[in-house]
């Protein structure tokens, strides 16, 4: 329920608060007093459109504050929680300001948050019926979940959602994989290209280094030969350029030199051991140089060979990685992404096959519902009918089932295979039609009053508000769309704008609204009567400009009588 509402610099409001209080609430005033601004001030609260039109002269903005109890409403404070926006002691604030440039802005909680959220927080949770709009009733599509309330098949509803969005899911990822057919296809020729390139390369790791040196010593085998013929004839002394004794005959005259010595100093035989040891590795140096430059042969087409080799894991290495363990694990990659190509077309087969499952399933709980709504919109029907006859005399109400074009693929929409359409017909003898095509502004408040008594244990702790539910009604029927106001009351606090005393008196708590010239300017209040205040109101109510005490004991009589009903 909503406790407290404050205005400041609302169309001719200056500032005012109003403390409403549970059950039926009603707001009374001359015409033209500014009653509408309360209503248009919940409607901002609810996330009503705003104009900067509706700012006061002489304002830069327009504030509209209430504080929401939400004891009754565990829903709703869950889902304040899960957005970081609970209510402190069950007392939530909201607040909505308009500011002159056409800005507006919303608080929930102290938290600035998208207007848009106002909405999406007390759609079904606080609802508006006026001359001009009811927000409930205008919006057919809201007409199937009327029913399905009032006919428990909420979750046969949900049920049939979920289905009908597990099929949608099924059937993108379907269209997606067979959209990228075409280009997975080309994408596994491609690897399976790259694979076959890099198997049949046979790659070991160390080759492309080994085969290096292979084709630098075959292509360099004549400069390599001469080298090793010139190192040998140094080292030896023997060969054709030879022009003095190599390397190891002038070691051979060292060793004597030092042995002769050795034989005088014995101290220089370690010397001789080491030029000894030195000379017999040096020989054999010069025979392994030799015998090197003599294996040396030119092979032409072994280094044919070699350089193709050479040039075919240059290429892999340039196309698939630097080195050989590169192009491995590229390979390795290369072969895991063809293998989950490959499985979306597995991932297709079973995607249909749950697809089945899935639409068999639809249909299954659409039909299940289908036969709930067709059994609860009876019983709707009758219900709105004995509901609506005290308030609109000869009226009648159907609760219509027409099938539904489903959307491409699927058996049904989301809410089931049928739409439901509420049709009215105001007079006895007429042909019920949309409803919102032929009930006047009055008749719609009045329907919208029949259709929440109906359903008002279905979905208790709303705020509901009327404006001029009474339009065009005295005497009975006036008698009558106050005992159905208070009946709602019970269960839901109801704001009621109302000029007809037989509904003021059934009030809880009442409240007056007066226009009033202050400075040249005009300025609406809002005040909260006492039983005197109301007593004088009532009698204004009942006997117009003047207020006789017949009126008042009238008004005295209103009061006693509604109240103890």
């Amino acid at each position: 329920m909503i406790e407290l509402l404050r205005i400041e610099n609302l169309a001719v409001v200056e500032r005012t608060e109003l403390a409403f209080g549970p059950g039926l609430n009603v707001v009374t005033g001359e015409t033209g007093a500014g009653k509408s601004i309360v209503l248009g001030a919940l409607a901002l609260l609810a996330g009503g459109r705003a104009s900067p039109d509706v700012v006061r002269d002489g304002a830069e903005e327009a504030v509209v504050e209430a504080i929401f109890r939400t004891e009754s409403l565990p829903e709703l404070e869950a889902e304040l929680e899960r957005r970081g926006l609970a209510a402190a002691d069950h007392a939530l604030v909201v607040r909505r300001s308009v500011a002159r440039g056409g800005r507006s802005r919303a608080q929930v909680a102290g938290q600035l948050v998208p207007v848009s959220l106002l909405g999406e927080l007390f759609t079904g949770r606080l609802e508006i019926s006026s001359q001009h709009e009811s927000q409930a009733l205008l919006r057919p599509e809201t007409h199937g979940l009327l029913l399905d309330t009032f006919g428990g098949a909420l979750p046969l509803r949900e049920a049939a959602k979920r289905s009908f969005e597990a099929l949608r899911a099924i059937d993108e990822e379907l269209a997606r994989l067979r959209a990228a057919a075409a280009e997975r296809a080309r994408r596994q020729d491609f690897l399976g290209f790259q694979l076959r390139e890099i198997d049949e390369a046979k790659l070991v790791v160390g080759e492309r280094a080994a085969l290096g040196v292979e084709r630098a010593r075959l292509a360099h085998v004549e400069r390599l030969q001469a080298e090793a013929a010139a190192a040998a004839t140094l080292l030896t002394g023997e060969g054709a350029r030879a022009d003095g004794p190599g390397a190891v005959s002038l070691l051979a005259e060292a060793v004597r030199r030092i042995e002769a010595a050795a034989r005088l100093d014995p101290g220089l035989e370690p010397v001789a051991v080491r030029l000894r040891s030195t000379r017999t590795e040096l020989d054999d140096l010069g025979r392994d140089v030799e015998r090197y430059g003599r294996e040396l042969e030119a092979d032409p087409a072994r280094l044919g060979v070699l350089e193709d080799r050479f040039a075919q894991l240059e290429r892999l290495c340039r196309k698939y990685g630097p080195s050989e363990e590169d192009v491995l694990a590229f390979r390795e990659q290369a072969a895991l992404e063809r293998d989950v190509l490959s499985g979306a077309e597995s991932r297709v087969e079973g995607l249909e096959t749950a697809r089945g499952k899935a639409l068999a399933d639809l249909e299954a709980r659409a039909a299940a519902l289908t036969q709930a709504r067709t059994k609860a919109a009876a019983r709707l029907a009758r219900a709105l009918d004995n509901a609506l006859q005290p308030l609109v005399e000869g009226a009648r109400i159907e609760v219509a089932l027409e099938p539904a074009a489903p959307p491409p693929g699927a058996p049904c929409g989301p809410h089931g295979a049928e739409t439901v359409e509420l049709r009215f017909a105001g007079s006895a003898g007429e042909t019920p039609r949309a409803l919102r095509r032929v009930a006047s502004g009055g008749e719609l408040s009045r329907v919208f009053l029949a259709l929440k008594n109906v359903l008002r244990r279905s979905a208790p702790g709303m705020v509901l508000v009327f404006d001029e539910v009474d339009a065009g009604v005295g005497g009975r029927v006036a008698d009558r769309v106050g005992r159905a106001l208070a009946e709602l009351a019970q269960e839901h606090q109801v704001l009621c704008i109302t000029h007809l005393p037989q509904i003021a008196a059934r009030a809880v708590t009442h409240f007056r609204v007066e226009k009033r010239e202050r400075d040249g300017r005009a300025a609406t209040s809002v005040s909260r009567l006492d039983a005197t205040e109301r007593v004088e109101e009532i009698a204004r109510m009942a006997g117009g400009e003047t207020v006789s005490d017949a009126t008042r004991r009238h008004a005295r009589e209103l009061l006693k009588a509604r109240q103890g009903a």
